[in-house]
């Protein structure tokens, strides 16, 4: 593909390269940001920036910086995967937040990432880098675990033979190791994860399937390190999986497949 200041591109292809420049780590963007994270010319990132924010796609900041757009981001709850799962699974990541307060999260598999549609948290619970609409990696988080052990064995294996990247000491990244571990998760559609990603932080994760058998998301409650048996949260997790679960039209008796 031809980059953002190259002949050959659309006009479309350069918006969505100005728009996809944000992310959970930077939602507020300068034009000179703008210009250089899209390869575009600065009279080029400046006329279209300018096209989006007259669009309501993007909003300009108090100091002169740019923000995705409130028209955009209702926009973006109109997707029927994301909103579909999210209200589905609010009553049940409540009564686990009530119960455990520590976070619960929600997440679906889009690319070679899992990324969070919806977490509560509590005030006092374990800091973590990642956001609602953040990506987390799939091979050392205990959603991205799930996700990947639940896909289809070509995939698995283009994300082993792929650069694991280890975040902390304990991030597994021997492909090895990381097969028995997903096969264990196929077996009992749960998967512990401790210190893996974050220092400090412990996740245990389920499935979440739809009437067809499909694994379409994966719940996960993350908790400070040695505050709590991870043990202990597992069967309230996988409860409150299989309502989820059953909700979307999940019955026992209908096979668990992989993608």
């Amino acid at each position: 593909m031809p980059r953002a200041n190259e002949p050959g591109r659309t006009v479309s292809s350069r918006l969505w390269d100005l728009l996809f420049a944000f992310d959970p780590n930077n939602t507020e963007l300068s034009l000179a940001d703008l210009a250089r994270r899209t390869g575009m010319p600065h009279a080029t990132a400046r006329r279209l920036t300018l096209e989006l924010v007259e669009a309501g796609a993007l909003e300009r900041t108090s100091d002169n910086r740019f923000a995705i757009g409130l028209r955009l981001w209702r926009l973006g709850t109109l997707a029927p995967r994301a909103e579909t799962l999210r209200s589905a699974a609010q009553p049940f990541m409540e009564d686990l937040y009530t119960a455990l307060r520590q976070h619960v999260q929600l997440a679906v598999l889009q690319g070679d990432h899992a990324v969070i549609i919806e977490r509560l948290s509590a005030v006092n619970a374990v800091g973590l880098t990642s956001q609602v609409g953040g990506l987390l990696p799939l091979h050392c988080s205990g959603v991205g675990k799930v996700l990947l052990s639940h896909s289809s064995p070509a995939f698995i294996d283009e994300v082993l033979a792929g650069r694991l990247q280890r975040f902390t000491p304990k991030t597994i990244v021997e492909p090895a190791e990381l097969r028995r571990e997903l096969a264990s998760c196929r077996s009992t559609g749960t998967v512990v994860v401790k210190e893996e990603l974050s220092e400090g932080a412990e996740s245990v994760a389920t499935r979440i399937v739809d009437g067809r058998g499909k694994v379409v998301a994966a719940l996960s409650v993350v908790v400070a390190a040695g505050s709590i048996k991870l043990q202990a949260a597992v069967p309230s997790l996988v409860a409150s999986g299989l309502g989820l679960s059953r909700s979307l039209g999940w019955r026992p008796g209908i096979p668990i497949r992989t993608s």
